[in-house]
């Protein structure tokens, strides 16, 4: 098939921003032009996105970050917070599933913790100026989104019925705002003055007024509140009451924290991501995989690289499920899953046709853990669903669905400073905000097993399976790229594929955002109630119908969606030779934005 139509990359040489949201760029924008550094600028985008995409994501969720300081390693901050110590197995004694909805999944809030830590090790501004475009749209208002519009009119009933403090904030006057409207949040505008106010009656170093925020944060009025909404049981999004397992120590114990990241060398790059309490390295199986099947030799908008990426992506997402947990609590061998003899061995069982087999392999050796599988439609709705706003098929999900999603961010600067991140959690939809907040709690918990046996079972004070996966690429240990999308499970689907067209296809970086898109819902599902759809390949139909012929040839079980549908990347680049700057952004959905100069 024909390349889509070019499109030029933004290029300059000051900063860059790409976000899901163009009010967020916007102010990370602001931010680099006020002489901010990336870190300054992620930071403020970071809290704006809580703002204006309250849908996708807020201050209570969690959020990872991989970035790399100007002449400096490659780290990973999690901000991903744990399970609660009383998270056994016992409290969800009668559940099949962690819920996805209410206060029982949630963990402690890692997002706060996670931004401020960075803007104090990293940044040079003060936290007033960070927070300063969020409190003023808290405050003054933002454009509704379509897709904010259409959750709060699918959420009436159960903020009306059940969750009151979701009700003040976005049912103003009772009636769900429309699409283009202007919402406000002023008592989460007033939790960030105070939050502000209070750590800066502290004094000392700007550093000390920061972590007297997070301590306010931990321990201050922010835990107070949260724990007074917590003493009775609270209802979920079906109206059933429960306990939450948060308390106060959970809070005051946990703050978050630096680790080194995962990483493979590829086509001359080396390719940073999480460890495996979050799906990241899965991206990094595919990469191996590519290697074995020499996916780079392929035409990337053919029907045979599509193939072959997504029988990749099968077995990857299968050694997920089997291996992947908090290496905290669990043995992952990752040595074995990342090598290139276990790749090769794995690379074997890619043929000609489509597998609908969630087929895990034996790393070492080790017999690999098969979760009970739940096939796409089994289950009826239950009002306890998770993510994503996105529904398995790509489209935006139905609204009785009640899902989040995520949002994503990467900075770059003129100094060479690279900044990725992918916040979500808190989601407006998913459980009841807080009244003398303006957030609810997140419900990341969701992502836990219940069985013992998997990796990824709950247990206190571990770390969920995350979704979460920001991606940073360097050459010769210079950061040259970063890049990521929300989407759960199809985030290392749509970022590989970005990824694999970037470094092979001759793409620019918004012709690689552009090109049309694919993923597979071939193993379970991450968020409640954790389905699998066997052999189910969705496809954009700008691929083209001689590569939907094929595909559907090759066994597929294959949907067709709207050109425009799957995935919102978005990604910045330097070149360390030139120093010239580069961005793209997600057109899908009209709201992704590159901003720089």
């Amino acid at each position: 098939m024909t390349a889509p139509t070019t499109r030029p990359e933004l290029r300059g040489h000051f900063g860059m921003v790409s976000s899901t949201h163009w009010l967020a760029s916007a102010a990370g924008m602001s931010i680099l032009e006020r002489g901010g550094n990336a870190f300054d600028a992620a930071v403020a985008a970071g809290f704006v996105l809580q703002v204006v995409e309250p849908h996708l994501n807020g201050p209570a969720g969690e959020v990872p970050i991989i970035f790399q300081a100007a002449g400096g390693e490659p780290t990973v901050l999690c901000g991903q917070g744990p399970a609660p110590a009383a998270a056994v197995p016992e409290a969800f004694a009668g559940l099949d599933r962690v819920p996805g909805s209410g206060v029982l999944p949630a963990c402690v809030p890692g997002a706060f913790d996670a931004w401020a830590l960075l803007l104090r090790d990293h940044g040079t501004r003060e936290l007033r100026d960070v927070l300063d475009h969020a409190i003023g749209y808290a405050e003054r208002g933002y454009p509704v989104l379509p897709q904010i519009a259409d959750k709060v009119a699918a959420m009436r009933e159960v903020f009306t019925r059940w969750w009151p403090g979701s009700a003040e904030v976005y049912l103003p006057g009772g009636a769900a705002p429309a699409a283009g409207a202007f919402l406000t949040n002023p008592v989460l505008a007033a939790t960030y003055r105070r939050l502000v106010a209070e750590s800066e009656a502290v004094g000392g170093s700007r550093e000390n007024r920061i972590d007297a925020a997070r301590r306010v944060w931990r321990e201050g009025f922010v835990a107070e509140e949260i724990l007074a909404s917590l003493a009775a049981p609270v209802p979920d999004g079906a109206g059933g009451h429960h306990r939450a397992l948060l308390d106060g120590d959970d809070l005051a114990g946990w703050s978050a924290g630096y680790e080194a990241p995962v990483a493979v060398d590829y086509a001359g790059l080396t390719v940073h991501k999480t460890g495996p309490w979050g799906q990241g390295p899965v991206f990094l199986q595919q990469l191996r995989l590519a290697e074995a099947l020499d996916t780079g030799g392929l035409d990337v908008l053919s029907a045979d690289f599509a193939h072959t990426v997504t029988e990749s992506a099968k077995l990857a997402f299968a050694d997920r499920e089997a291996w992947y947990g908090d290496p905290d609590f669990t043995d992952v061998p990752l040595d074995d899953l990342l090598s290139p003899g276990y790749a090769a061995e794995r690379a074997a069982l890619v043929g000609e046709h489509a597998s609908a087999e969630l087929r895990p392999g034996s790393p070492g050796g080790r017999a690999p853990y098969l979760p009970e599988v739940r096939l796409a439609g089994e289950t009826s709705d239950t009002g306890l669903g998770g993510e994503p706003t996105v529904s398995r098929t790509g489209e935006r999900a139905a609204p009785v669905e009640q899902r989040g999603d995520t949002c994503h961010l990467d900075v770059v600067d003129a100094h060479g400073n690279l900044v990725s991140a992918t916040p979500s959690g808190g989601w407006l939809a998913s459980s009841p905000v807080i009244p003398a907040l303006g957030f609810p709690l997140g419900t990341r918990g969701q992502m836990f097993w219940l069985d013992p046996r998997s990796p990824a079972a709950v247990a206190p004070r571990k770390r969920p399976r995350t979704t979460l996966t920001p991606t940073l690429v360097t050459r010769e240990g210079r950061g040259v790229l970063a890049f990521g999308t929300p989407g759960g499970d199809q985030q290392d689907q749509w970022s590989l594929t970005f990824f694999l067209r970037l470094v092979h296809g001759g793409m620019n970086l918004q012709e690689a955002v552009d090109a049309p898109m694919f993923h597979n819902n071939s193993f379970p599902s991450s968020f409640h109630p954790r389905e699998m759809a066997p052999g189910e390949l969705v496809v954009e139909s700008r691929l083209g119908e001689a590569a939907i012929a094929e595909l559907r040839r090759r066994g597929h079980r294959l949907i067709v969606s709207d050109g425009w549908s799957l995935g919102r990347l978005a990604a910045v680049a330097r070149d360390p030779e030139t120093g010239v700057l580069r961005a793209g952004a997600n057109p899908r959905g009209a709201q992704g934005y590159a901003a720089g100069r």
